[in-house]
């Protein structure tokens, strides 16, 4: 394969596992809870119905039909209290009200506290990715070494391939804190 090949792939290879990096930050903020109902805070929650653990989403339809309210409508009825021992063993933090055909989440307004925790928290996934998408610049740059010690690839190929792994690891960090001040404005929204 020319260097040429070698860089490219190394790059598309790179820029690939950047994009899953950002995805899982972008997965890992829908779960922070603001003051508003969003369905995703509900994504890790599981439901132990007859003896199988099931995502809550495979057990029930659910919904957000107010600001402040998460409505969640088991497809069988036998699934209520399952689905509420679920929910009370997540980490959501939500009491549920069962009514007998429907649970119903009601989301507190988030106090000023509250609101500098949550974006704490915000922050630190948010750096957590932008460690992951570094670790895989780092990755494609020992990987780019190795191949110019061994003669696959020229030093000006490798400066060259280097520059445009610092170009998608700029545009990935700045996804990521486009994410960032997104998700704290979401969160000082009142």
């Amino acid at each position: 394969m020319s260097a040429e090949g070698l860089t490219g792939e190394l790059l598309r290879d790179g820029e690939a596992r950047m994009q899953k990096s950002v995805e899982a930050a972008h997965r890992d903020l829908s779960t922070v809870r603001t003051g508003r109902a969003n369905v995703a805070i509900l994504d890790r929650v599981e439901v132990d119905y007859y003896g199988s653990k099931l995502p809550l989403s495979q057990v029930a339809t659910i919904s957000a039909p107010e600001a402040r309210m998460i409505v969640i409508a088991p497809w069988d009825r036998n699934a209520l209290a399952p689905i509420e021992r679920g929910l009370m063993k997540s980490d959501v933090g939500l009491t549920p009200n069962n009514d007998g055909t429907v649970i119903r989440l009601i989301i507190p307004q988030l106090t000023e506290e509250r609101r500098r925790d949550m974006t704490k928290l915000v922050h630190r996934k948010i750096e957590e990715g932008k460690v992951a998408v570094r670790n895989v610049r780092r990755d494609i740059i020992e990987d780019l070494r190795s191949l110019k010690k061994s003669g696959d690839v020229a030093e000006d190929e490798e400066k060259r391939t280097e520059e445009q792994v610092q170009k998608l690891t700029d545009k990935y960090i700045l996804e990521l804190d486009i994410a960032r001040t997104a998700k704290d404005a979401e969160l000082m929204e009142v």
